[in-house]
C-alpha cells in the first residue's frame, strides 16, 4: 500500500506546483481583450512554465489514477485537497505571504494525511455492474447541464455554484478512475467509465475556470474541494468497499476531516494571484 500513498503524494505535489507555474506564466502574457479570448491559450503555451505546469498536471493525473486502484477514495481525495498546501508553500517563491494560521493549516493538512496513512486499508474495489459505469457518464452530462445553468445564475450564486459543480465533476473522475477497466486496451476503450473520466475532467476544468473568472477565488475553491472529496468518499465506503484497518475508523474520520478542513483554510490559493 505504501506505493499507493507515494502516488497520492506525487499527485498532490504535481498539482500544487503546476498551479504556481501556470499562474506565473499567465501573468507574463498580455491578457488581450476583455472577456474570454481563445488566443490567450495560444499565448500562454508559448511560456515554458505553462507547458511545464501542464506536464505536471498530466503526471499528477496519472499518479492519481494509480493511487485510486489501491487506496480508499477518502484517502486519495483528501491527499488531492492537500495540493492547496503545496501551492501555498510554493507560492512563497513568487512573493506570496502565508499568515500564521495558514502555516498552521499546512501543518494540520500533513497531520491529517498522516492519520489517514496509518488508518486506511488498501485493497481493490468491490465489483460493480455495468449500470454503475454507465451512470457516471450520465451524471457527468447532467452536471454539465447544471453547470451551464449555473453560469447564467445571479452574481452571488454563480461562482459558488460553478465551484461546487466543478468539484462534483472531479468527484466523478475519481469514481471512474477507481472502477475503469484496466485489464486490456479493448476493455478500457469500451468501458463507459473511460469516457466519464474524459467528459467530467474537461467539464470540471471548464466550470472551475469559469468560477474563478466570475467571482471569489476562495469561495469557488472551497466548494470545489468539498464537492470533490465528500461525494466520492461516501460512495467509496457505501458501494466500493472502502474501509479502514480494524479499530481505526474513528482515526480515519478524524484524519479526513482534519485534512479537508485545513485545506479549506488555504482556499485562497486555489488561484495564485
Amino acid at each position: 500500500m505504501w506505493w499507493g500513498w507515494l502516488c497520492a503524494v506525487v499527485a498532490a505535489v504535481a498539482y500544487g506546483v503546476a498551479s504556481v507555474l501556470q499562474a506565473v506564466a499567465a501573468r507574463a502574457v498580455d491578457g488581450g481583450e476583455r472577456g474570454v479570448d481563445p488566443r490567450l491559450l495560444v499565448r500562454v503555451f508559448r511560456q515554458w512554465r505553462y507547458v511545464a505546469g501542464t506536464g505536471l498536471d498530466v503526471l499528477g493525473f496519472l499518479a492519481q489514477l494509480v493511487a485510486l486502484r489501491v487506496l480508499p477514495l477518502f484517502a486519495v481525495q483528501a491527499a488531492l485537497a492537500a495540493s492547496l498546501a503545496v501551492t501555498a508553500v510554493a507560492a512563497i517563491g513568487i512573493g506570496a505571504r502565508l499568515r500564521a494560521r495558514e502555516w498552521v493549516a499546512v501543518a494540520l493538512v500533513c497531520g491529517g494525511l498522516g492519520l489517514l496513512g496509518v488508518s486506511a486499508q488498501g485493497e481493490g474495489s468491490n465489483p460493480v455492474g455495468f449500470g454503475f459505469h454507465l451512470s457516471l457518464v450520465i451524471a457527468a452530462a447532467v452536471l454539465g447541464v447544471v453547470g451551464m445553468a449555473a453560469g447564467r445564475a445571479p452574481g452571488r450564486v454563480r461562482s459558488p455554484a460553478l465551484g461546487l459543480v466543478a468539484g462534483l465533476e472531479f468527484a466523478l473522475v475519481a469514481l471512474a478512475g477507481r472502477i475503469v477497466s484496466a485489464n486490456s486496451l479493448g476493455g478500457f476503450l469500451t468501458d463507459p467509465a473511460t469516457y466519464a473520466i474524459a467528459a467530467a475532467g474537461a467539464l470540471g476544468m471548464l466550470f472551475f475556470a469559469s468560477a474563478l473568472q466570475r467571482g471569489s477565488v476562495t469561495t469557488a475553491t472551497a466548494l470545489m474541494v468539498v464537492g470533490e472529496t465528500v461525494l466520492p468518499s461516501v460512495i467509496g465506503v457505501l458501494a466500493l468497499g472502502d474501509t479502514t484497518r480494524p479499530g481505526f475508523g474513528i482515526l480515519a474520520v478524524a484524519g479526513f476531516v482534519l485534512a479537508v478542513v485545513s485545506a479549506l483554510a488555504l482556499a485562497r490559493f486555489g488561484e495564485v494571484s
